[in-house]
């Protein structure tokens, strides 16, 4: 199951450089570190249906992060929630896809995002939910290192151990870069793994982009009871293609086409023209 999972993980790669290319427009850089995250979950962790993506009792997903949508997007398309040609029209005025994830139009997005720093919040008032509904469902949240820059996140983070919200799991995608740079150049957030412990998570910190380790995690993570999960989750920026790894300018940068056939042979993909 973990060479299928190393498998769905590249796959989201290839359509994420897809989709950007193809907009000349979008985030490459920090859609790519959180494929592997979003093939475990949509592929082996997640309880969803793509024939009913508003089941009550579906595990819910929030992508707080929300300019990395293709990588979303990606990974829905795989799974089945709609067909994968729209991944063309990404970005597109006339597209269900736009740039950031919409919950009104897209089958299988839970939350709508944009703004950074509010989708802990959300992710709260569905863990809540579920725990006044008596319904088993898990809610997961995928922040990035940047954006935990905001303070509404750590507002949030109080109140998710303040409801003791234990079917609550955020992975912190933490590849150290954000658009201007190196996230301690910035506005340094470390250590991340010792805040989100003062604030009453129990946090695990691992390589996000090992499938294995992933998978470990959420089951460390679903035994824990009476506090909220925070999984660091250390990654590479640009993951799987050479030269946009570890380079903060393929932040929100389409590659022309030269660059966007290197990166399609690296990731083994072929173009669909």
């Amino acid at each position: 199951m973990e060479n299928d999972l190393n498998k769905i993980a590249n796959q989201i790669r290839i359509n994420i450089v897809k989709e950007v290319y193809y907009a000349q427009s979008g985030h490459p850089g920090g859609s790519l570190s959180i494929a592997d995250i979003l093939a475990v979950l949509y592929f082996k962790e997640m309880n969803v249906n793509p024939n009913n993506p508003k089941d009550e009792n579906r595990d819910r997903l929030v992508l707080s992060k929300g300019h990395c949508s293709p990588a979303l997007y990606a990974a829905l398309a795989l799974r089945g929630y709609f067909d994968i040609s729209e991944l063309k029209n990404f970005r597109n005025i006339n597209s269900m896809l736009q740039g950031h994830p919409d919950m009104k139009k897209i089958p299988g997005v839970d939350m709508s995002a944009g703004s950074l720093g509010q989708g802990l919040s959300a992710a709260n008032g569905m863990a809540i939910a579920g725990k006044l509904d008596n319904k088993n469902y898990r809610v997961y949240a995928i922040l990035g290192d940047g954006e935990i820059e905001e303070g509404q996140v750590w507002e949030a983070a109080m109140t998710s151990s303040r409801y003791q919200l234990d079917n609550l799991c955020i992975f912190v995608d933490n590849n150290n870069l954000q658009i201007d740079g190196s996230i301690d150049k910035v506005i340094n957030p470390y250590p991340i793994d010792k805040k989100f412990e003062a604030f009453g998570f129990n946090v695990i910190t691992i390589n996000g982009n090992n499938i294995q380790e992933i998978e470990e995690a959420l089951n460390k993570a679903k035994e824990v009871k009476g506090k909220p999960t925070a999984i660091i989750a250390k990654t590479t920026k640009g993951k799987g293609v050479s030269f946009m790894e570890n380079n903060a300018g393929w932040h929100g940068k389409a590659p022309n086409d030269e660059e966007y056939k290197l990166a399609l042979k690296e990731l083994g993909g072929e173009d669909d023209e």
